[in-house]
This record gives structure tokens, sequence and C-alpha cells, in this order.
């Protein structure tokens, strides 16, 4: 017991103390809180370098979002999580995109918003988009109607996806290809 006691005191009196203390204090709370906001700035992608077709899919979503009453930020994609799409034919697309729309620091109705403009918060949840739809010459068809679902990332369920999946795989399209989520990933 007499030991202890001595080398406690020898560690107080160390002149390396506070090196030790601040070792401990990097790796056990700065080091998470540094992963964050890593995480979050490696994980942006860039609208900018998805296709035209998808791009479109992207700016509908973002429309509705940001023209729902209880928004007060403007949310801008953040990045893609999974995507497909099907070859109809005749100038034809079929789209599935899953996407993180994120809220930024500029107030909804801001003008010509970008993340450049518009600084990301990380004080906000993602919000997960699954969106289908049909495609004609580089415009989004009315016929079947888009489907878009988004929701805050905190409440989405597997039941969520899943009856997000159905209702994609169930749009009447009329060429009889096969499911968008079976279809290729470009």
């Amino acid at each position: 017991m007499r030991k202890q006691k001595h080398k406690d005191k020898k560690e107080e009196d160390s002149p390396h103390k506070n090196i030790h203390w601040l070792h401990n204090l990097s790796r056990d709370y700065l080091a998470p809180i540094a992963g964050v906001f890593l995480d979050t700035t490696e994980a942006q992608e860039d609208l900018s370098k998805l296709s035209d077709n998808y791009r479109k899919g992207v700016e509908l979503a973002v429309k509705q979002i940001n023209s729902h009453q209880t928004i007060k930020s403007t949310f801008l994609f953040f990045k893609t999580v999974e995507k497909s799409d099907i070859d109809g034919g005749f100038g034809v697309s079929y789209l599935y995109h899953r996407f993180y729309l994120k809220a930024t620091k500029c107030p909804k109705g801001t003008v010509n918003a970008n993340p450049s403009k518009c600084a990301f918060r990380n004080d906000r949840p993602l919000i997960d988009c699954g969106i289908c739809y049909k495609i004609h010459s580089g415009e989004i068809q009315s016929d079947p109607k888009p489907y878009v679902h988004c929701v805050h990332k905190p409440q989405l369920t597997q039941d969520l996806l899943k009856m997000r999946a159905e209702h994609c795989k169930e749009m009447s399209y009329a060429n009889g290809s096969p499911s968008l989520l079976a279809s290729k990933k470009p």
C-alpha cells in the first residue's frame, strides 16, 4: 500500500503529468469529435458529378423538401447511397436513386443555394430520400408520376425501406422491364 502512495506522489510531481492528461483528453474526447467533422466533409459528394438524369431527380426532391412549411433551413444534396437504372429504349430510362440531403446554415428560400455558399450544419439529422421516375429525352415524365419518399434518417426503418422498394417495383411502367431495384447500377 505504501508503494502505491509513493508511485501516485511521483506521478503528481512529474513534469510530464500535463502531457499524459492532454494525451488522454485527445484520445478520449477530441479524436471522436474530429472524426465527426472528417466524416461529414469526406462523405460529401458533388451534385455536378451526377449524370443529368440523376441530378434532375435530386433537384425534384430538394424542391419538394425545401417547400415544406416546417423546413427553416435550406437542404442540399449530400451523398448518394445507391442508384440504378433501366434503359427502356427509344430514349426512355427508368431510374431509382437513394441519397441524403443535409441542412445548411442558409435560411429557407436562399436563391442559388450551393455548398460553397451555404455551409452544411452538423446539428441536424440527414434526410434519406428514395426516388424513382421515368425520364425521356432528358425530361422527367409525369406518367407514371415520379415517386419521391424522404424521411429524417433517425425515423427511417427497415419497414419504410421495404415500402419504398415495393412502391418502386410496383410502379406501372408500360415497357415490361424488370424491377428498377434489380437493374444495373451505373
